[in-house]
């Protein structure tokens, strides 16, 4: 097998600049980042309003916004100053690429900053289309999907932060999208998306626009079932809880014969006059099956039972918290690629995880620490704006920079 000379990073030569706060246009960002460009991020002096966010160390240092700015330079400027704006211009102009989810107005205008940078690209988040100010729960009760968490009536939001994860990636696309357009027209581009459009979107593409309209009604919740085929979690016999879907018939017949339950569940077809062999069958005689394989996984501890499905190929998992995934599942380690060891500055030695794409002819570098706040601003003032010592000494005096 002939060996290839690896080639630079996906992304190696783009440079992208990122004025933004919480959580979708820093992961956009960042995604961007881990792919090899170069992404700069701005914050007023003492950072922005996500520079201290939650969770955070004994000391305060916020555990959140290191890890959302892995491998990122970080400049701070007095950006209330025309000065300090000015700057900020300039850095914006000189990347030629802009992700932000601050306001459209005065000097960040796409306006103001197209003069200095003709085939700029510029990316804003906003909450609504409108323009209107949103946030991921906000968006996320206004779904559908808190009337169908849970077990009850009663709405739940759920804890993953999905439109914002989802925001940030479609950040990363459209700027992707937007630079491969301006290397063939030599033209740049002003995009616009909003959080809530986001989950409108996610919404109608899984078809649940379409199933009110068609049928009128759609499900209510469902506890850890799964709609429109088999899925259930199970109580073992030590307490914990394991989740097993059946997607296919080649999962069933294997949840059968691992459990040695094949017999007693093909008696529920007949008794109920459904098909066992479609999803939609399974669905509909989903409480007789939960009936038949309870006792089993009672009678099992979780390893046992997690143990016998995976090896008759079973989709299963044992559901566990934060501190047992970090500290019992092997695949959070650095036995797994994805993972390498950093020295955060101010959090400490961590697991971080670098992009989970692999590419076999352009290798991506391991995850890289956050930077402090500020840390590359004399570097970026030196060597992307050509700034000398003295005149970064005189905007530190001036109060454009921090002290």
């Amino acid at each position: 097998m002939s060996r290839h000379t690896p080639r630079p990073a996906p992304l190696a030569g783009l440079r992208v600049v990122e004025i933004s706060a919480f959580v979708a246009a820093p992961l956009g960002g960042m995604t961007l980042a881990q792919l090899g460009a170069e992404v700069i991020r701005i914050d007023p002096i003492g950072g922005n309003i996500d520079h201290s966010r939650w969770p955070v160390t004994d000391d305060g240092k916020s555990i959140y916004w290191a890890s959302l700015n892995k491998g990122k330079q970080s400049v701070t400027l007095n950006l209330n100053s025309i000065e300090g704006q000015a700057i900020a211009t300039e850095i914006i102009a000189s990347a030629g690429t802009l992700i932000t989810n601050l306001p459209s107005r005065g000097w960040l205008s796409y306006q103001n900053l197209v003069q200095q940078r003709p085939d700029l690209v510029m990316l804003r988040l906003t909450g609504s289309h409108d323009g209107s100010p949103a946030v991921d729960y906000t968006v996320n009760a206004a779904s559908g999907f808190p009337a169908i968490t849970g077990s009850d009536m009663e709405p739940i939001n759920h804890a993953l932060p999905a439109w914002d994860i989802a925001a940030g990636l479609y950040i990363a696309m459209g700027v992707l999208g937007a630079e491969l357009e301006r290397r063939h027209s030599g033209e740049g581009q002003e995009i616009n998306i909003a959080l809530s459009d986001v989950m409108l979107a996610t919404v109608g593409n899984l078809g649940y626009v379409a199933e009110i309209q068609v049928n009128g009604a759609t499900r209510g919740p469902l506890g850890n079932g799964l709609y429109g085929a088999y899925g259930q979690s199970f109580t073992s016999s030590d307490g914990r809880d394991v989740m097993v879907v059946v997607i296919s018939n080649r999962h069933w017949r294997s949840l059968g014969e691992a459990t040695g339950l094949t017999d007693k569940l093909a008696m529920i077809g007949p008794m109920l006059d459904v098909d066992l062999g479609s999803e939609g069958g399974r669905y509909e005689a989903r409480e007789a099956i939960d009936a038949v394989l309870r006792p089993w996984f009672a009678g099992h501890t979780a390893e046992e039972a997690s143990k016998v499905l995976a090896n008759a190929g079973v989709l299963q998992g044992i559901f566990q918290t934060f501190e047992e995934l970090v500290t019992r599942d092997p695949r959070c380690s650095t036995a797994n690629p994805l993972f390498t060891e950093i020295d955060q500055p101010g959090i400490g030695r961590v697991l971080a995880p670098r992009i989970p794409l692999s590419y076999l002819g352009s290798p991506l570098a391991d995850a890289q620490p956050a930077p402090v706040l500020g840390e590359s601003t004399h570097e970026v003032l030196t060597t992307v704006l050509g700034r000398s010592s003295d005149e970064i000494a005189r905007l530190r005096t001036s109060g454009i920079l921090a002290s």
